[in-house]
């Protein structure tokens, strides 16, 4: 036995440099939930449904824990990064990582502009002409201004990563501190009647599931994967990552939930006379902590916000740039785009996927000039990515059972294709208008992906056999969604039928989710063309294997 697998073959990030310890991993996926998220979607939660928001917090801190350590044992076990856009590649093949990797690096680029515009609604408070509150758009002013943080978000990030590292966790260090703060504070000042004003729970249980992705909560867990997708710059990644990636999800759990308690418990009660559904303070609205500590007399606590409101989204922002480079160098490895985003600088860092990152950023700019806007895409495109996390270990579970895994994910048999069910469900409750627009937004990545590949001679083969699950899991939650209870943006008349009855339409989706999750089992890629895929990333600096590993 131990001949057979005294050699392991693992794919390997060349170029890059492992100068990332325990507290730079942590903070890299800390810095990534705590951003413009705990700025506003407490209020956006509130706004749907009162006090059960607090029930929307830890129900999205179970769902996201779940996600996170099926992330875990994949990163632990091929410490690459741009992760979430190689695992699905090496299980299922180019067919289906190319649906997976475009989401991945899609969820990431589009980051640094919702940041940007957090950042500017905040800093409108002191210059009001970047921004308009009306209309929820950044100014002419303000776009140019976004455009300027993100080039700033770029030059640091040409920096080497065991300097990038400190610049982060100094950063991460204040945007954990003053959330805590807030928190400590506000309990000081808190109303239990706000709990059930207009109702604890105005909406039932549909709303509570919609709040999820449309309140801007999984939006604001978003990041914890950030860990895979700096795994090749990561010191000693089978201990370090898996163990980044739990601590900064339950911290992450934690301040949210409490961040919502203060922020209801905390409002002025006359503010409620209509409950929260009826709530229309625009003061609040347009920075809800800063000018709800202002409203309860906290000045001094207000200008501490303001200046977070403009650290919180940087960090987050420098954070998901750094990201967005190493997926795109993840798909150079992968051969689906241009080899040039491959290309490292000699301080380690993938120099052109810094700049694609800080171009292609600038598109999301124009068609969706606010914060609230983006975040239902991003989200359905984060759940997307997240879907392939539970695919990929259940599949290398049956391809190389041998492997070495750090860490394996407790019972994966129940809770991957479990973590699939709540992926899809994410999906669902967004909404149809904003699972439509990701199937627009596919084909597109199909396109100029498949053009990017038709040039290279040396691009993988095309699996289609071990795809073929793919377009019936799109297309079949696109029908459902369609036929479903949830219609998803605010402004436009609904499109779907609500012809599925709601609870009726969570069984369906559940049980279409479990079909293709073991469907997508049965046809994974054979052992042999599995390794063959890594075998093409393993490079000169390949780890050596220890011996045998159950």
């Amino acid at each position: 036995m131990a001949s057979e697998v005294s050699v392991e073959t693992r794919p390997v990030d060349v170029g890059l440099k492992r100068e990332l310890g325990l507290i730079g991993a942590t903070w890299a996926s800390e810095t990534s939930i705590i951003g413009s998220g705990w700025l506003f979607a407490p209020l956006f939660a509130a706004l749907l449904i009162g006090g059960g928001a607090i029930l929307a917090w830890i129900i999205a801190g179970v769902i996201v824990i779940l996600l996170a350590l099926c992330h875990a044992e994949l990163g632990a076990m091929y410490p690459v990064s741009g992760g979430t856009a190689r695992f699905p590649h090496f299980a299922f093949g180019s067919v289906a990582g190319i649906g997976f990797g475009f989401f991945a690096y899609m969820q990431a680029v589009t980051i640094a502009p919702v940041e940007c515009f957090a950042f500017m609604s905040y800093a409108s408070y002191f210059w009001p002409s970047i921004y308009d509150h009306k209309t929820g758009n950044v100014t002419g002013v303000g776009f140019v201004l976004t455009i300027v943080l993100m080039a700033i978000f770029v030059a640091i990030n040409f920096l080497a990563m065991r300097v990038f590292a400190r610049v982060n966790n100094t950063i991460t260090w204040w945007k954990v501190a003053i959330p805590v703060l807030t928190i400590i504070v506000l309990l000081f000042h808190m109303h239990s009647g706000n709990f059930n004003a207009g109702g604890f729970l105005p909406g039932g249980i549909h709303n509570l599931f919609y709040a999820l992705p449309t309140a801007g909560i999984i939006f604001a867990y978003s990041g914890f994967e950030q860990c895979d997708q700096l795994a090749g710059e990561i010191k000693n990644p089978g201990r370090n990552l898996p163990l980044a990636i739990v601590i900064s999800v339950l911290i992450g759990t934690v301040i949210y939930t409490l961040l919502q308690v203060v922020f209801i418990g905390a409002m002025p009660p006359d503010l409620l006379t209509k409950g929260w559904t009826g709530f229309t303070n625009s003061a609040i609205m347009a920075g809800p902590f800063a000018a709800l500590s202002a409203a309860i007399g906290l000045g001094w606590l207000a200008s501490i916000l303001r200046i977070d409101a403009f650290i919180s989204p940087f960090g987050t922002g420098l954070i998901y740039t750094t990201g967005t480079s190493r997926i795109s160098y993840g798909l150079a490895r992968n051969r689906y785009v241009p080899q040039v985003f491959g290309r490292v600088s000699e301080n380690g860092i993938p120099w052109v996927g810094l700049i694609g990152a800080f171009l292609i950023g600038i598109l999301f700019l124009l068609p969706f000039p606010s914060w609230h806007s983006l975040v239902g895409l991003i989200t359905g495109a984060s759940v997307l990515m997240y879907a392939g996390a539970p695919l990929s270990l259940g599949a290398f579970r049956g391809q190389v059972p041998e492997a070495s895994r750090p860490y394996r994910l407790p019972v994966a048999a129940v809770l991957a294709p479990l973590a699939f069910v709540v992926a899809d469900l994410l999906i669902y409750w967004s909404g149809f208008e904003v699972v439509w627009k990701l199937g627009v937004v596919l084909v597109i990545g199909y396109v100029v992906i498949g053009i990017a590949m038709a040039f290279d001679p040396q691009r993988p083969p095309l699996d289609w056999k071990s795809a073929i699950w793919l377009p019936a899991w799109l297309i079949g939650l696109g029908i459902l969604s369609w036929q479903g209870q949830y219609a998803g943006g605010a402004a436009l008349a609904p499109v779907n039928t609500n012809n599925i009855p709601f609870w009726w339409d969570i069984v369906t989706v559940a049980g279409f989710s479990l079909i293709i999750y073991y469907w997508a089992m049965w046809t994974k890629l054979p052992r042999d063309e599995m390794l063959d895929l890594v075998n093409r990333q393993a490079g000169e600096q390949e780890l050596p294997d220890t011996g045998v590993h159950h």
